[in-house]
Parts: C-alpha cells; structure tokens; sequence
C-alpha cells in the first residue's frame, strides 16, 4: 500500500501529475478540483494516495489532503461506484459540498457527476448519510488541513444552523455552503450569518 507520494511536480497532464520521487516519476490521477490547487512545476508536493489494484492495471489516486483521500474510501465503497466514478464526483464538487448534498439529500448535485446517474447518487445518500458528519466538516475547514483550507472564523454550531436555516429555505446544499462560508468572518451569531449569506444568494 503507498500512503503517500512526495516529491517534484514534473508534469501536469489531463487527469493526473507526474511527481518525481528519486528519479521515478508517478503517474497520479486526481480530481480537476485538486489538481487546480497545484504548486507550479518543479515545486515540492505531498499527495495522500489510494491504490487501486485490478488484474490489468494498478492505478494511483492521490488527493492533497487526508480529508480527501478519506471521502474518496467512502464514496468508492459503494457498491457500483468505482475509483474513477469517485473521481469524477470529487472533480464536480468538493469534499465539504458532497458531505452536505449526502446530509440534505440532493441527488440532482451528487448526479450532476459523469458517469453518475440519479439512482446511484440516491445510494450513494443512503450508504454514506450516517457517515458523515457536518460538525467534523466544519471542524476541518475551521482549522485547516494540510492542504491549506479556508479558515473559518465562527462557530461550527451557527454555521451548521445557518446552512440547514437555507436548506430549509430551499437552497442547494452546495451552495447553502459557499455562502455561510463567505458570510461567516465577523459574524457573531447564526442569525447574522443568515443575514449575510443571503445577500451572496441573490
């Protein structure tokens, strides 16, 4: 099992990097989200990795953050979502806007996903709803990962309120999402975080 790549960026290709540990250069499929946050070439770069083993190939998947390769192990372990379905997903939507289409039940944002049909995002929700957490999401992004997420100012607990208030109000998870995020800095409570993220919703 390979944990882990470290080494130079050598080449960013299509679907995958090319990371040079020792004179040996990786092969290492991602998802479009992570790639766009890539160091330039030639820069040092970890990649948290899952490799996938079938009788005519071994492909390596690889994520800048422990958070990511552990949501890509949950949404692989549904039965009829391989490793490039889980991809796929990843690549249309991140790690935090997938934990809370799981939670609100949007299917039509899961299915948005090549290869991703309505009745496999249906399932993914149904497998995947007890485990993930919103409070363990907010924890990660408040605190950073070691892909340098976007910090977070205010409280998980009125953030979670705020994003299920709009959720409520019928607004996408997704986008429910983004927008408690940019509204969260300096708000004191869930009520002002409301407030504010209406107005990135209109």
């Amino acid at each position: 099992m390979i944990s882990y790549v470290k080494g130079e960026l050598a080449a960013i290709e299509e679907q995958k990097a090319v990371i040079d540990v020792g004179g040996i250069g990786y092969g290492v499929y991602m998802p479009q989200q992570s790639m766009a946050r890539l160091p330039e070439i030639g820069s040092t770069v970890k990649l948290h990795t899952y490799l996938n083993v079938k009788e005519d190939a071994m492909q390596l998947f690889g994520f800048l953050t422990r958070d990511d390769l552990e949501i890509f192990k949950l949404v692989i372990g549904v039965s009829g979502i391989g490793p490039k379905g889980g991809l796929n997903i990843l690549s249309s939507m991140s790690p935090d806007e997938l934990r809370f289409a799981i939670m609100s039940g949007d299917a039509k944002a899961i299915s948005a996903a090549p290869g991703i049909g309505k009745k496999t995002a249906e399932k993914l929700i149904v497998e995947l709803r007890d485990k993930v957490d919103i409070e363990e999401m907010l924890e990660h992004a408040a605190h950073g990962d070691e892909g340098g997420a976007a910090a977070l100012s205010a409280d998980s607990d009125m953030q979670s309120e705020a994003v299920q208030a709009l959720v409520a109000l019928g607004y996408g998870s997704s986008e429910s999402l983004r927008a408690v995020k940019k509204a969260s800095p300096g708000c004191s409570t869930a009520e002002d975080i409301l407030k504010e993220a209406l107005k990135y919703l209109f």
